[in-house]
């Protein structure tokens, strides 16, 4: 059985994370898809950046923007 935390958030944000939720959707499976979501979207960016890379020999370290 996993633990239940608790997360404090403003009113604000508890609102719309009520608005996104579908009907029956429980707050940690509305938190689980958006992580998924914000997961996939990083690694679409990071696959661009990469796509998007000098060809012609190495890149520093220096000049890799996060």
């Amino acid at each position: 059985m996993s633990a239940v935390k608790r997360i404090p958030v403003t009113e604000a944000v508890w609102k719309g994370l009520a608005e996104m939720r579908s009907a029956g959707q429980t707050y940690t499976d509305l938190l689980a898809e958006m992580i998924d979501d914000r997961k996939h979207r990083r690694l679409e960016e990071d696959v661009r950046k990469w796509s998007g890379r000098k060809k012609d020999g190495y890149v520093s370290l220096s000049e890799i923007e996060d």
